[in-house]
């Protein structure tokens, strides 16, 4: 009968019935796309810390250059002379990452030790810059040229212009795979780093860089005029800016001139609740280094990817409230008015003897079943909204850490030495940038949220319908007509 009664109700009622479901679905569908882009702006986010900072690592390390070995980083070419003008050169270096200064590997040790902490791996991440061209010409002064007392006149140098290339190239921690720069890696063709290879001459190149330059497994990287022979392929996890060559670490020190030092230190922790401790224990053990956290991190993070992640907090959030706030008023205010409509029916009934708990069950129903309808159309809404975004939103972008805040590049006798120069462009190009795409997941806690608010506007406007309702008076009711 309560069925009956609710079903034939509605269909009476129709556009009405359509027009609240319509309402409540209109405010749960935004809800639902707006939760859906959220949660795919975390996971963009998530993917960019991970690619950024380490994939299973908790806690990172660094440390600023120490005084005096901040200075302007020189490219180790002398002054050209009358002897080389003209003469081609071809000249590599190995540099320190800019900002980052060195910590004593022994360090590694006493973080692994820390209560908190289950494993922990020093690397050293380096810039390979290699240069090549021709030492400036000095020409020959114009004739009939000179000055008053008969001496000739300096001759400025021409300027020849030179090649410059560069790699990022990570020292890592052959003997833990657990944590590190690699650790997210998965190596697609060849094979990883052997254990005893610690001081090997072997590398593991990044998939992109070994396509870019047409590397394979056997060939040689000749790196600080030290050839190196690729064993491995590794590609990295998505939206991640890997660096483009991997050797193992003491190898990578010797490249460098820093025997015994690592500028980074991956840590990993027992669980999420021991990350704030240790954070806390490593900066009692280093007071002057730099412990960062994957909180910490994020909010360093500048680019469209922070925009968005904000955008999605803020303006989303209180959106997706204002929304549903309208819905449910809507559907409330529609449903008293339609209560108001009835009157004379109501109060039939109540003359024939239906109680007013009857009375505001009927009303309630027929809300319920308005609010069931709404939800299915606000999720069609949702879904549709969230395949819109995958679709058409554009890639995300995000920096952390320019290696523009390093220190100057300078040369003696090499055109564009500087900040500006080529140099200075090849080194600030290992600064951290991540490009990802946004989509807009979609779960099954989303759908089981969708039916829950279009319950609970359901239940709002039939509550507030039946109160309504259960005032009627059968005397009263029965003078209205319709």
């Amino acid at each position: 009968m309560f069925f009956t009664y609710v079903a034939r109700e509605l269909r009476r009622r129709r556009r009405q019935a359509f027009v609240v479901a319509l309402g409540l679905a209109l405010g749960i569908g935004l809800v639902v796309t707006v939760s859906a882009m959220a949660a795919g702006v975390r996971t963009a986010q998530s993917k960019v810390l991970k690619s950024l900072y380490g994939v299973g690592t908790d806690v990172t390390v660094t440390q600023a250059p120490a005084g005096g070995t901040g200075g302007p980083a020189r490219f180790g070419l002398t002054a050209p002379n009358q002897a080389r003008q003209g003469k081609g050169f071809s000249h590599d270096d190995i540099l320190q990452s800019p900002g980052l200064g060195t910590i004593p590997a022994t360090r590694v040790s006493t973080i692994s030790s820390l209560s908190g902490v289950r494993s922990a791996a020093g690397a050293l991440s380096l810039i390979s810059i290699h240069a090549e061209g021709k030492f400036a010409d000095f020409g020959q002064a114009p004739r009939g040229t000179g000055s008053a007392n008969g001496s000739t006149p300096a001759v400025q140098p021409s300027i020849a212009p030179i090649k410059v290339t560069s790699y990022s190239v990570t020292g890592v921690d052959v003997t833990n795979t657990a944590v590190g720069p690699l650790s997210g890696a998965r190596i697609t063709a060849g094979r990883y780093f052997a254990s005893a290879e610690t001081d090997a001459k072997v590398a593991v190149v990044d998939s992109s860089y070994a396509k870019q330059h047409k590397l394979s497994v056997g060939s040689t990287l000749t790196m600080g005029g030290t050839k190196f022979t690729v064993i491995g392929i590794a590609t990295s996890p998505t939206g991640g800016q890997p660096s483009n060559v991997y050797v193992p670490l003491a190898r990578a020190q010797k490249l460098a001139g820093e025997s015994g030092k690592v500028n980074r230190i991956y840590v990993k922790a027992t669980s999420a609740s021991n990350i704030a401790p240790v954070k806390a224990e490593i900066q009692k053990v280093l007071p002057k280094a730099t412990v960062t956290t994957a909180d910490d991190l994020a909010s360093q993070v500048t680019g469209s990817l922070s925009s968005a992640a904000s955008l999605s907090r803020n303006l989303g959030t209180w959106l997706g409230i204002a929304a549903l706030v309208a819905a449910f008023a809507v559907a409330s205010l529609l449903t008293m008015s339609a209560v108001g409509r009835r009157v004379r029916e109501f109060g039939t009934l109540k003359a024939l003897g239906w109680r007013s708990r009857r009375v505001v069950g009927q009303v309630m129903g027929e809300a319920m079943a308005q609010g069931i309808l709404g939800g299915i159309l606000g999720i069609g809404i949702g879904v549709g909204g969230a395949v819109l975004i995958s679709k058409l939103a554009p890639s995300l972008t995000a920096t952390v850490g320019a290696a523009a805040t390093g220190a100057p590049v300078t040369g003696t006798g090499v055109t564009g030495a500087g900040p500006g120069g080529p140099l200075g462009q090849a080194l600030a190009s290992a600064s951290h940038t991540v490009s990802v795409p946004l989509t807009a997941p979609l779960s099954f806690g989303l759908f089981a949220l969708a039916i829950g608010l279009a319950l609970a506007g359901g239940l709002l406007a039939g509550s507030l319908g039946g109160w309504r309702a259960a005032r009627l008076r059968p005397a009263e009711a029965l003078r209205r007509v319709d």
